[in-house]
């Protein structure tokens, strides 16, 4: 049974923003004109660059007579790419969350995300569906320092949710959130380990633009914390040849898809995440999973870093650090200490110093860019 009553004809949806209700005529941009009420309103009380402008953009995009919505790609392993995604799939996806999270009409939805992003717009679909109290706060690194009542629903990636257990207040609201999903980036140890003992539900999301946002969660809290994905009712996993997650999600995704996901299973259909293909070294034919050096590491190195590769003449490829520090900074102890904890063929060959590791704009490592400085770096050093 679900635990509120769905609306998918979208003519019908209307929307709560901050406890006020906004109806699809409002919302929808008339004949004749270039903006509906709601974008004339948001646009000239906080401004035509404003989160809450591009949230009344959105929903003018959403109230259009087209069957689809523009979505770009995260850009975390290449150049981020423009998608049209189905309306009737995202509230499909929608409502996956809703009945597994068991959130109610009137429950309050922090939105945080940017709305260029699957992420961001299906929080918004989320509470067009189910009639969530949407609260949308322009994203940033402390999305609750200016809130005053923790909300029932709130969906972060882990940079914000580790800027909010910095800070007391913030933690203490987060705390509070009765249903938190962390997903666009690896949750580590550490901060699994601060949020094993939330009072309410913490989960990790599995799941990528393609398919319109999660398909899995695992629990990080309470007697059911887990490092194995569950996936929802109806999605179907399996291993690719090349034992990469492969996703049948009819609801969501018209055809089966194979991911970069490099993955096991246990007994009960659940997975975890190795790593992606498109992060394996290939160095001297010892193929080494870039994540799993990264996870070897974490524990033996204070300083922030990623760990990526350079062509080589003799392997082929090597593996390098790069690591946000400054470059005359003495970091060969503390280095020699972390590398004796992997096997040799994991060790990095070089260290390159960087002022700022590269994310993208969702705050994933960008793995990409990460390859190109890396280049960038060792060409320099070899004139």
């Amino acid at each position: 049974m679900n635990a509120t009553p769905f609306i998918t004809e979208i003519a019908r949806q209307s929307i709560l923003i901050d406890g006020k209700c906004y109806t699809a005529q409002e919302t929808q941009i008339p004949e004749g004109e270039s903006q509906s009420l709601l974008q004339k309103r948001f646009h000239a009380e906080y401004g035509a660059d404003s989160f809450q402008a591009s949230l009344a953009d959105f929903l003018a995009e959403w109230f259009d007579d087209s069957t689809t919505v523009l979505v770009h790609t995260s850009g975390s392993t290449g150049t981020p790419k423009p998608l049209r995604v189905e309306k009737q799939r995202m509230m499909q996806s929608a409502m996956l969350t809703v009945s597994f999270l068991g959130l109610k009409q009137g429950d309050t939805a922090l939105l945080c995300m940017p709305l260029k992003y699957i992420a961001g717009k299906m929080v918004v679909v989320r509470a067009l569906v189910a009639g969530l109290n949407l609260l949308p706060v322009t994203p940033c690194g402390h999305p609750l320092a200016e809130i005053n009542t923790a909300p029932e629903f709130a969906a972060m990636i882990p940079m914000q949710v580790y800027n909010s257990l910095q800070v007391p207040a913030e933690k203490e609201c987060l705390k509070q959130v009765r249903h938190l999903i962390i997903g666009g980036g690896a949750i580590d140890s550490t901060l699994a380990t601060e949020l094993a003992s939330f009072p309410h539900a913490v989960w990790s999301t599995y799941g990528m633009t393609e398919t319109l946002s999660h398909i899995a969660l695992r629990r990080l809290n309470g007697p059911d914390a887990s490092n194995w994905y569950t996936p929802f009712q109806g999605v179907k996993v399996s291993l690719s040849p090349e034992n990469t997650l492969t996703i049948e999600a009819p609801a969501v995704c018209a055809e089966e898809l194979t991911t970069n996901d490099i993955c096991e299973f246990n007994a009960q259909g659940q997975f975890h995440i190795l790593g992606r293909k498109d992060n394996t070294v290939n160095t001297g034919g010892v193929k080494v999973q870039i994540e799993q050096v990264e996870n070897a590491l974490k524990t033996a190195l204070p300083v922030p870093f990623m760990v990526t590769a350079v062509p080589d003449p003799k392997f082929g490829e090597c593996i390098v650090l790069l690591l946000e520090s400054e470059e005359n900074t003495d970091v060969s102890p503390l280095l020699a200490q972390a590398y004796d904890q992997l096997p040799t063929y994991w060790r990095p060959k070089q260290t390159f110093f960087v002022r700022h590791l590269p994310q993208t704009e969702t705050g994933k490592p960008d793995r990409a860019t990460a390859r190109k400085v890396a280049q960038e770096i060792a060409s320099a050093k070899k004139k």
